[in-house]
């Protein structure tokens, strides 16, 4: 099995090409981070720890992905615009397009044409290449916006998603001020693609290795090392068996720090109608 995911399938009917800009722009990234070596500081290493909890744990996996993709609970309407505002700075994508796609990856999950980043296609496919292949069907903003209707009608989450980009611009001057070049570089180009990789391993490792609790329709699998870089977004079978609870790790042993957050809103008064996994339920009854 694992041979067969990590060659890339063919592709069915119209080839996607290659789009050089978004090579570009991710290779430009890349090669930036490489500067890291010769701007290093104890600061700045502890700015990207911080900054990698806060846009990853904080905006993508509790606001763009258990929040907004998953709706798995709730919280005041400032709250929720505000994590969505820390989730675009992650620099993944405007919250329409990650939440869009991300709810096309549940309704067909693996399916070689119908999932935007199908670990079928291969390790590499799921990985990166479905960015650097975009399809139309997973880019074009009319389409993907059908998946999310409940953002889309929302001005504040069309004009994030629009604008997404133009958030780093701030962001960046913010950082020189605070802490100079080091901060820059550690705080922009190293954390994005420390997050970037950390957000795909979910879509790739996690569809490849590690166990299987639930027996569901697919090969998402609870991957360890995958859920410590992702604050427990690798306990992906937990997940993809109960997509809408809000906690993701179910043993002791599943550390799961995104839901730690959500219980803290919670005490807070912040959250509510949080969604439990089922056993957590049939005790409280």
């Amino acid at each position: 099995m694992t041979a067969k995911y990590l060659a890339v399938a063919p592709e069915t009917g119209n080839s996607p090409r290659l789009r050089w800009v978004n090579v570009a722009f991710f290779a430009t990234i890349h090669a930036l981070a490489l500067l890291a070596p010769w701007f290093f500081s104890w600061s700045a290493l502890g700015l990207l720890v911080f900054l990698h909890w806060l846009f990853g744990s904080i905006g993508i996996c509790l606001g763009y992905h258990r929040l907004l993709s998953h709706r798995s609970f709730q919280v005041p309407k400032w709250l929720e615009y505000a994590i969505a505002l820390i989730g675009a700075l992650a620099l993944q994508g405007g919250p329409i397009f990650w939440i869009g796609g991300h709810r096309q990856h549940h309704a067909h999950t693996e399916d070689i044409n119908l999932d935007p980043y199908s670990a079928k296609r291969g390790f590499w496919w799921s990985h990166l290449l479905w960015i650097m292949y975009p399809r139309s069907e997973f880019f074009d903003y009319e389409i993907y916006k059908k998946y999310a209707p409940d953002l889309e009608r929302q001005p504040y989450y069309r004009w994030l998603d629009r604008y997404f980009l133009l958030l780093q611009i701030p962001l960046g001057i913010f950082l020189y001020a605070l802490g100079g070049w080091p901060f820059v570089v550690y705080g922009m180009f190293v954390r994005a693609v420390l997050l970037w990789h950390s957000t795909w391993f979910v879509n790739s490792a996690s569809h490849i290795w590690g166990y299987r609790t639930f027996d569901a329709n697919d090969e998402a699998r609870n991957l360890w090392w995958v859920s410590l870089l992702t604050h427990g977004e690798g306990w992906h079978n937990n997940h993809h068996t109960f997509p809408h609870v809000a906690k993701a790790g179910f043993q002791w042993w599943e550390i799961d720090i995104t839901w730690w957050s959500i219980k803290a809103l919670k005490a807070l008064g912040l959250a509510k109608k949080v969604i439990l996994p089922p056993s957590q339920i049939a005790r409280q009854r």
